[in-house]
């Protein structure tokens, strides 16, 4: 049984990251796991895992697009602007029109540039920023440009006196801070806004579907790769695929010719082996990892 691969898990809320990481590792008897994208502990949803040889695929799963189901609540601030951080301030919010709502909203979407949530794992001279606001700092972080591409108003509710809660779509590039659209939100309608539920639905092309929870993959521990390393590559990958020789060569890391396909994409040998991921430049095909088992 090979271990190389990727495993897509439900995490569950109340579980950091790197929580679900020392399961994996557990149930798959290898030191060798890593994630492809922070989810903070309140949320659920979709976690990419790499084992094995796969984990060097992550670093191009964290940059992929993502998509949340969420829910604002406008009328409270917190200090973390999502439901796990203490209120530091509350705006009676029952006077926000669903129109208001929905404009402050749109205005979030397309290309904005966003602060993240001072309460993040942005490093600060070698230290998250959690870590800097725990023990009393004020911390300020430069705002990064980043794309809402989708920003779905699905219900807006009025269960309690002086709150709206909005539940949203959304799908943005990777680094978008769904709790900071939460609190902007909020910012532009003058009575702030943090996110009270959040669930991720797709990584890239990496959906719920096909994710599993904890339980699941304990009861088929050790077998808990359901994406083995060639066919995780060829669905997250364009293809190309390679002679004998062109294996050879770009097994010991050698260029091949180029075949005009926009990069990174994969390439295969005449097995169906995955052999390296590949970019063209300068006129060359040229991996940027080689994956071929030494």
């Amino acid at each position: 049984m090979s271990t190389d691969g990727l495993i897509v898990v439900d995490k569950p809320g109340g579980m950091t990251s790197h929580d679900v990481v020392a399961r994996i590792r557990r149930l798959a008897r290898t030191r060798r796991v890593g994630h492809g994208g922070t989810l903070d502990p309140m949320a659920t949803g979709v976690l990419v895992i790499g084992v094995g040889r796969a984990t060097r695929l992550l670093t191009y799963v964290i940059g992929a697009g993502k998509s949340y189901a969420a829910t604002i609540r406008l009328g409270q601030t917190t200090v973390t602007d999502d439901a796990e951080g203490e209120v530091v301030a509350t705006t009676p919010a029952g006077a926000v029109t669903d129109d208001g709502v929905r404009a402050a909203l749109a205005a979030l979407t397309g290309e904005i540039d966003q602060v993240p949530s001072a309460v993040s794992a942005i490093k600060i001279n070698g230290q998250r920023a959690y870590k800097r606001v725990r023990d009393g700092e004020t911390v300020e972080l430069p705002a990064r440009r980043v794309t809402v591409s989708r920003l779905d108003v699905l219900a807006i509710r009025r269960d309690a006196p002086d709150v709206v809660d909005v539940d949203v779509d959304v799908t943005c590039s990777s680094g978008t801070y769904i709790r900071a659209l939460a609190r902007d939100a909020g910012a532009a309608l003058g009575v702030g806004g943090h996110l009270t539920a959040l669930r991720r639905t797709a990584v890239g092309g990496f959906t719920l579907a096909e994710a599993a929870t904890l339980d699941q993959l304990e009861e088929r521990a050790p077998d808990v790769v359901n994406l083995p390393l060639d066919a995780a590559a060829a669905r997250f990958f364009p293809r190309r695929d390679a002679t004998a020789d062109e294996t050879r060569v770009l097994s010991h890391g050698g260029p091949l010719a180029p075949a005009g396909i926009t990069g990174p994409y994969a390439v295969f040998d005449p097995a169906g082996g995955l052999i390296a991921i590949v970019s063209e430049r300068d006129g060359r095909a040229r991996a940027e990892i080689v994956l071929a088992p030494a």
